[in-house]
C-alpha cells in the first residue's frame, strides 16, 4: 500500500515552493498523484521531476507573464527595441540579470520568450523586492487578501473609496516604517498601485508612500492568472534588496544584464517621482558608467537605458561622454506621466549597449 505526503511535505523534501509542487501535479509530472478532497496527495517515495525550464536555453512557447505592477519609467513601450538586443541565441548566454528590475517588463518578457539557466533580480525598493518574493514564495496567501479588497473597495461609492484608499496608505506606510516585510506589506503595495494616481510609486523625504487616490471606475486589484502564472516563472529566480553592485558576483562572460537606473532628469524640475528615499544624480550616473565598465571586462553582454539630454539641451553631451567607448542608439518612446499634459508626448531615450 502506497503511502503519501501532502504538497506542503512535498515542497519542504524537494526544497520548491509549495504552488510549484502544486503546478508539477497538475501537469501529471509526478508518478500516482493523486487529489484527496481538494488537497492533492504524492506518494512518499516520488522523485523530484526534473525542471525542464533549465534543460534548454532556446526560445519557449509557455504562457507570457506580463509585470504585476504599473511603473513609472516602464519598458513595455520599448521591448521592440530591448529585444533586438537579446543575446540568447548564443548558446554560451545562458545567464540574465538586471539589477534595478522595477516593474520588470524587460525581465517578464524574458521569463516568457526563454527558459535560462539563472536569472538574478535587484531593487533597493525594499517594499517592491518585498512583493516579488511573496508572489514567488507565498502567492496563494496574496491573492486571498488581494480578493478580500477587490471585494471590499469595488462596491464603494467615491467618497468611501478615498476613505478606503488612505486608510490603507496610513497602514502601508506604518508597515513600511517598521521594516515589516510580508504578505499584507505586499499586497497593500499592489492595492495601492492599482488604485492611485496613474500608478506611481512615490515617497517623501521621509520615506512615506504618499501618492493620491486615482480615478479608476473598476481597476483590477487581483489579477489572479497572472500572478500565478508570475509565481510559477519566478521560482529559480534570485531575488535580492540592494545596490546594483551587489549582482556582481553573479554577472560573467555567460551573463546578459539590462540596467534601468532612476533617468537623469531632462531639466531641473523634471524628477517629479523618487522610488525611494535616495535620488540617483549625475555622480551615482558615472559611478555606474564606471560599473558597466567593470562588467565589460568580465565578458558580460550589456545594455543600459537613460533619457536623452538631447530632448532638453542638443548641447548635452552627459551620457555620450560617460559611455563613450559603448554603442549609443536613440530611440523613440512616449512621456506618458508628466505634471504638465503639454509635456507628454514622444521624446528619445537611449540604449547603450557594448555589442
Amino acid at each position: 500500500m502506497l503511502a503519501f505526503m501532502t504538497a506542503n511535505e512535498a515542497a519542504k523534501k524537494w526544497n520548491i515552493s509549495h504552488r510549484r509542487v502544486i503546478t508539477l501535479c497538475r501537469e501529471n509530472r509526478i508518478d500516482n498523484v493523486a487529489m484527496l478532497g481538494n488537497m492533492w496527495i504524492i506518494p512518499i517515495d516520488a522523485t523530484k521531476p526534473e525542471d525542464a525550464r533549465t534543460l534548454r536555453y532556446a526560445k519557449t512557447e509557455e504562457k507570457s507573464v506580463k509585470p504585476f505592477l504599473k511603473w513609472a519609467g516602464g519598458k513595455g513601450q520599448l521591448l521592440n527595441e530591448i529585444e533586438k538586443y537579446y543575446p540568447f541565441a548564443d548558446s554560451k548566454i545562458t545567464k540574465y540579470a538586471e539589477p534595478f528590475v522595477g516593474g520588470g517588463a524587460v525581465l517578464f518578457d524574458i521569463l516568457s520568450k526563454y527558459n535560462l539557466k539563472e536569472i538574478y533580480i535587484g531593487d533597493t525598493n525594499a517594499e517592491l523586492i518585498n512583493t516579488y518574493r511573496i508572489i514567488r514564495d507565498n502567492a496563494d496567501s496574496l491573492i486571498v487578501l488581494l480578493n478580500k479588497m477587490q471585494d471590499e473597495f469595488i462596491p464603494l461609492n467615491d467618497e468611501q473609496r478615498k476613505e478606503y484608499y488612505y486608510i490603507q496608505r496610513e497602514r502601508f506606510n506604518y508597515l513600511k516604517s517598521t521594516n515589516t516585510f510580508n504578505v499584507e506589506t505586499a499586497a497593500l503595495l499592489i492595492f495601492l498601485n492599482k488604485t492611485c494616481f496613474n500608478g506611481l510609486y512615490r515617497v517623501n523625504k521621509k520615506g512615506q508612500f504618499n501618492v493620491p487616490m486615482g480615478a479608476y471606475k473598476n481597476p483590477l486589484i487581483c489579477d489572479e492568472k497572472n500572478l500565478v502564472a508570475v509565481s510559477d516563472k519566478l521560482q529559480h529566480v534570485h531575488i535580492f534588496c540592494g545596490d546594483y553592485r551587489e549582482s556582481a558576483d553573479f554577472i560573467d562572460k555567460h551573463t546578459f544584464v539590462y540596467f534601468d537606473p532612476p533617468y537623469r532628469p531632462l531639466t531641473e524640475t523634471a524628477g517629479f517621482t523618487a522610488y525611494t528615499e535616495n535620488l540617483f544624480d549625475d555622480e551615482a550616473q558615472k559611478e555606474l558608467a564606471a560599473f558597466v565598465d567593470e562588467m565589460d571586462k568580465k565578458g558580460a553582454k550589456i545594455v543600459v537605458s537613460n533619457s536623452d539630454p538631447k530632448n532638453a539641451n542638443e548641447e548635452d553631451n552627459f551620457f555620450d561622454e560617460i559611455y563613450s567607448s559603448y554603442n549609443i542608439a536613440r530611440v523613440d518612446a512616449v512621456r506618458m506621466i508628466n505634471s504638465n499634459s503639454k509635456n507628454r508626448g514622444k521624446i528619445k531615450e537611449l540604449l547603450i549597449s557594448n555589442f
